[in-house]
């Protein structure tokens, strides 16, 4: 008994693990695109380097 329930333990744990780091996978994706698109469309008037972020 004691085992089942450490086995279903475990399959909750790697399963719940699983989606997160698939979630994790797709925000890194969608950031990278963002970052991507800012060296696309940043501002090129003016002087020295431009950033297309304020920070």
């Amino acid at each position: 008994m004691l085992a089942l329930l450490l086995v279903l333990l475990i399959i909750v744990v790697l399963f719940g693990a699983g989606f997160a780091l698939h979630i994790l996978w797709w925000i890194a994706v969608a950031a990278l695109v963002l970052w991507l698109l800012g060296f696309l469309f940043r501002d090129r008037s003016g002087s020295g380097r431009s950033r297309w972020y304020r920070w």
